[in-house]
């Protein structure tokens, strides 16, 4: 493939941009080469496809670093009785009625209507934290069929919980076990694994050691970390330690764990996540939509804290989540200095990316560059200002929009084109979602 007549933003440390420029993609959907300038003299011969981008831009996909696909047949969903007022309100009235009533249909097309989203709206690479207390077993085999239907890419795990008791916590953890071996026996460059917990606050010693022994030591866990207060005041409680020291003394820290939120977390945790090499995904809408406060997240990568950049399950526009954090901020530290838009480039492009390569066996991706998997997007956007390798991020707050992206690119795969989906049929899938999520509501109702 050849997709010329492109302004390309390549996304590299140095954020360069080559103008009418094109990009040159080879049959193992890898970019073989950037033709800067005059494209229209490459010889197109050999090439079985050749897309014109008629000057838009053309970029890396983004990727989210944490979100929960199970949670898409919450939307517009009501809560009966009293609004919760706090988080664990929160998860005892929606999240924990909602996962039990998932089955494997709704665990499958709940994936789908989230991918579907994803692909409209430029993200093509996901780490989700799945949760069906009811259906188990064989639920990451489920949504790993909904990846290879779509040709996107992510990364899997269960929630391990004692939360429902300790059958099922162990169903969690043999689940979790069980698609590991099965993808080191059978590896797909589209999928990955890694060892799922909920939250130290459900967890109990004996599930976290369990845990700690079961996960291969080439696999990291994907655990919620001091999203609210209470989980630091229940690790407390259970071990005198704080959320991440407790984490540290099971051994779950490392170079390929992701901790979800820590907004709670203080000085020595902090330390500890950058001593360790651990990974933390922000994810500044859910904060803010939880109303659990934000983590300090200026404060954490100058420690030497490897941050990323996810959704926790909101819409795969990654562009709203830079938004939100560009803003979220400086509201709540009253500084418009707080979180500029070059600091969310490191999270959400730099420290995405290299969070990839520890998940995907250094696949690289999120950068145009010879050699990176052709993970790309094609957006109409039309700037009326300069737009230069300086101030690029600040049009990604400011400007790019993701009803912008009209091609969406992965593996060198046209999975939508001209904003229309080529692999999966749109309409259909909406079709049956919306009579699969009307069970799951009458499901989730009938549990008050």
């Amino acid at each position: 493939m050849i997709i010329k007549n492109a302004n390309v933003i390549t996304c590299d440390n140095e954020k360069r941009i080559f103008p009418d420029a094109s990009v040159v993609i080879g049959t193992d959907g890898k970019i073989q080469a950037i033709i800067e300038k005059n494209s229209e003299k490459l010889d197109f011969a050999g090439h079985s496809e050749v897309i014109d981008a008629h000057n838009q831009y053309l970029m890396p996909a983004s990727i989210c670093t944490h979100t929960h696909f199970y949670g898409a047949f919450s939307r517009g969903m009501y809560i009966p009785g009293e609004a919760p007022d706090a988080f664990p309100v929160i998860l005892e009235k929606l999240w924990w009625k909602l996962d039990k009533s998932l089955d494997e249909k709704a665990n499958y097309y709940s994936a789908l209507v989230c991918i579907i989203d994803a692909i409209k709206h430029g993200t093509t690479t996901l780490i989700d934290h799945h949760a069906s207390p009811n259906s188990i077993s064989g639920s990451l085999d489920v949504l790993a069929k909904a990846i290879k239907k779509s040709g996107i890419r992510a990364s899997l795990c269960y929630e391990v919980t004692d939360r429902d008791g300790k059958d099922k916590a162990q169903q969690g953890l043999e689940e979790n076990l069980r698609f590991i071996k099965e993808l080191e026996n059978h590896p797909d460059e589209h999928l990955s694994s890694l060892f799922g917990l909920h939250a130290s606050l459900t967890l109990s010693d004996e599930t976290l050691k369990k845990a700690r022994d079961l996960c291969p030591p080439t696999t990291g866990f994907h655990i919620h970390t001091a999203e609210h207060v209470v989980d630091e005041y229940d690790s407390l409680k259970k071990s005198g330690k704080r959320v991440i020291e407790r984490l540290d003394s099971f051994g779950i820290l490392g170079e390929k764990t992701i901790v979800a939120h820590g907004v709670h977390i203080d000085a020595k945790e902090i330390g500890l996540l950058a001593k360790s090499g651990t990974w933390l995904s922000h994810q500044p809408r859910s904060n803010m939509n939880n109303a659990v406060g934000l983590p300090p997240v200026e404060s954490m990568m100058n420690a030497g804290v490897r941050v990323c950049l996810g959704n926790d399950g909101f819409s795969n526009s990654m562009w709203q989540e830079w938004n939100a954090a560009y803003l979220a901020h400086k509201l709540i530290n009253f500084d418009p200095r707080r979180m500029p838009a070059d600091l969310i480039y490191q999270m959400a492009v730099i420290n995405n990316r290299e969070l990839i390569k520890t998940q995907f066996n250094g696949l690289e991706t999120g950068i145009i560059k010879p050699g990176a998997a052709a993970d790309l997007i094609l957006v109409d956007y039309q700037p009326f200002t300069d737009l230069n390798s300086d101030n690029f991020p600040w049009h990604i707050v400011f400007g790019f929009r993701e009803s912008m992206v009209t091609s969406t690119i992965v593996n060198g795969k046209v999975l939508m084109k001209d904003r229309v989906l080529t692999i999966l049929d749109e309409e259909a899938i909406t079709k049956e979602a919306k009579t699969i999520s009307s069970n799951v509501w009458k499901t989730y109702h009938a549990s008050f």
